[in-house]
């Protein structure tokens, strides 16, 4: 009998610990996010570097269309491309 007692404060005991540990999780969780206390900031960062990917991308289509550009790139081209 008594050890079957033994047992079950064992079985109790570690029950006990996988309970403790999971509020600790949640609690540094929440903490976590109180400490931030910026909710919505990610999602406006974002949408700003997007619109400035966007924005650089559209200057370097502007750049590679020009002649001078063109030219410059192809005579790189045409040298790495030349055998010697």
């Amino acid at each position: 009998m008594s050890r079957q007692i033994r047992r079950r404060a064992r079985v109790r005991a570690a029950r006990m610990r996988r309970r403790a540990a999971i509020r600790l999780q949640l609690l540094r969780l929440w903490l976590g996010t109180r400490a931030a206390g910026q909710h919505g900031m990610a999602t406006a960062e974002y949408a700003i570097a997007t619109l400035g990917a966007v924005a650089f991308a559209g200057l370097l289509v502007v750049i590679m269309r020009s002649d001078e550009v063109r030219g410059f790139l192809l005579a790189i081209i045409r040298q790495a491309l030349a055998l010697p």
